[in-house]
């Protein structure tokens, strides 16, 4: 389709009913609900989400990121990575955070599906 794309009805669906695939997931996994809309151009990406606290927004926005690359219900989650950043700033901070997790699905061909419940922002003390 010319100057745009169209989103497959499976990736709606996922977005919309809840995933009855199981793969092994904790009951905190499936718990976790997808709070970002689907991506609707693939040759742009702006990525949108919230969450109930900073720490789930950042999650979220990773998910997104991830859902944006890839169809995140046909992973099954294998391993537990832990990626530390920091910012200046919430906006650099962020940034920093989704590169991290960038360069983990592309220079060590890992990707993890549901980005940990585990997220600790931790602002520095100021002169540091």
């Amino acid at each position: 389709m010319k100057g745009g794309s169209r989103v497959s009805s499976a990736a709606i669906m996922a977005q919309e009913e809840e995933d009855i695939r199981d793969y092994n997931l904790t009951e905190e996994q499936k718990a976790i609900k997808a709070k970002y809309p689907p991506v609707i151009r693939k040759y742009e990406c702006e990525l949108h989400a919230w969450g109930d606290t900073l720490e789930e927004a950042f999650e979220q926005c990773a998910m997104a990121m991830f859902g944006y690359m890839t169809d995140t219900g046909t992973v099954e989650p294998l391993q537990t990575v832990q990626v530390e950043t920091q910012g200046d700033d919430l906006e650099s901070l962020l940034f920093h955070f989704l590169d991290e997790w960038l360069y983990q699905f592309s220079a060590d061909e890992f990707f993890i599906p549901r980005v940990g419940r585990r997220i600790f922002i931790v602002q520095a003390p100021s002169g540091n």
